[in-house]
Parts: structure tokens; C-alpha cells; sequence
């Protein structure tokens, strides 16, 4: 799925957050910190690893691309 953000990066933790892929900040430090997450097919335990458009996490089985939210287009009609 493609998660849009507004700025350039979002922290690894907050995107999780943001993907619906955990349920809170300390989930996302725990899943994180034990080796469950994937940045573009590499595991990485760092809960602030700066993710850019493009950037892929995986966790879960669930995989969430981060978009630019300004060229994101969603089909909803407002």
C-alpha cells in the first residue's frame, strides 16, 4: 500500500504508526527493536531511521511505501 507523507522524511516509528502496521509508539519500538522490520529488504532496528519517498517497510506480511502526499492520488472524490 502507499502511506503518503507531507514532508520530505518521517521517522521509521511514526510511520509505522502512520501505515495502521502497529498500534501505538511502544508497539512500534518492541516490533522494531526486535529485528521484525525491513527498510527496502534490509532489517533495521533503528526506530529513527529517516525514510524518504520510495522507501519501502515491511512488517507484519504488510508492506507500506512511503509517497509524496502532494502527487498521491487517492480516487476519492473530495
Amino acid at each position: 500500500m502507499d502511506v503518503p507523507i507531507r514532508e520530505e522524511m518521517i521517522r521509521l516509528g511514526q510511520f509505522l504508526k502512520l501505515a495502521s502496521l502497529v498500534e501505538d509508539g511502544a508497539q512500534a519500538k518492541e516490533v522494531i527493536a526486535g529485528g521484525a522490520v525491513t527498510v527496502n529488504g534490509e532489517v533495521d532496528a533503528r526506530r529513527g531511521r529517516q525514510l524518504h519517498v520510495g522507501d519501502v517497510v515491511r512488517f507484519g506480511g504488510q508492506a507500506a511505501r512511503v509517497v509524496d502526499e502532494s502527487t498521491y492520488e487517492d480516487d476519492l472524490p473530495w
